[in-house]
């Protein structure tokens, strides 16, 4: 059966994004990878659009297809308890981590507006002249993962998982195949029912395994702009669909969790 919905892709392709475009074409969805950051012709005026692509896709055109680009909140990690994240992290502006006197790991919660690293003190951040002061960023204490998973979350429960480095090196590896399969979902269910209510429910959550032993949170992203490693295609475009689809289809509880264009 024929189903009416699209499914745009940023321009730029990616691995997962060409295995979304199978997995969306076997179900009988059309899709349309966008030639520049516009609509196309192909999604407009279907009324069920959903996206893959980035930050910058969903910005140029979700407001025009009526999509509700689902993300989790930029201080989620932060409000999360020191025992499920292992480390002290913030959410401040970026001149307030401009005065950092001190080693961090400094990142944009979403939109990959400067490097994500450790960064030897606040001066050597972005200046006023690249980036407006009240740019939201997370400040967090140094610490090493021995391992870390992606986890596709829908409705409060992982949906599919991916192993994707060990150490500093990318290892991606079905999380089923994975020793540590079992500490994860262990962890994973202790982490989403503490964040109950405060994540969209089509989200994904990275974990992580600290040096230490400890199992932490990494951080949480939108899965519409989040490559899948090895997770399965078919159940990571569960979590796409519901993650940026029709406004109109989005419920009450999801809809504050969609993104306000960035200009």
């Amino acid at each position: 059966m024929t189903d009416d919905r699209v499914l745009l892709l940023a321009p730029r392709a990616s691995a997962t994004g060409r295995r979304l475009t199978g997995a969306a074409t076997g179900r009988g969805l059309r899709a349309v990878t966008a030639e520049g950051w516009s609509a196309p012709d192909g999604a407009r005026g279907t009324g069920r659009t959903h996206l893959y692509g980035g930050p910058l896709l969903a910005d140029k055109v979700a407001g025009e297809l009526d999509v509700a680009a689902l993300e989790p909140p930029a201080d989620w990690l932060a409000r999360l308890p020191l025992a499920l994240t292992g480390r002290r992290v913030e959410a401040v502006t970026l001149a307030e981590a401009r005065r950092l006197r001190r080693p961090a790991f400094v990142k944009p919660p979403t939109d990959k507006f400067f490097p994500a690293r450790i960064y030897p003190d606040g001066s050597r951040l972005p200046g006023p002249d690249a980036f407006d002061d009240d740019l939201p960023v997370l400040v967090s204490d140094i610490v090493c993962f021995a391992r870390e998973y992606r986890l596709f979350v829908l409705d409060g429960a992982v949906h599919d998982g991916s192993r994707y480095a060990v150490g500093p090196s990318l290892d991606p590896a079905p999380l089923a195949l994975d020793p540590y399969a079992a500490e994860v979902r262990a962890f994973a269910a202790e982490l989403l029912a503490a964040a109950d209510g405060s994540l969209p429910s089509a989200a994904v959550v990275d974990v992580g395994l600290l040096e230490e032993g400890r199992w932490a949170a990494v951080e949480a992203n939108p899965a519409w702009a989040s490559g899948g490693y090895a997770c399965d295609p078919e159940r990571v475009l569960d979590v796409v669909l519901r993650a940026a689809g029709p406004r109109s289809e989005s419920t009450p509880a999801d809809l504050p969790f969609a993104r306000t264009a960035q200009r």
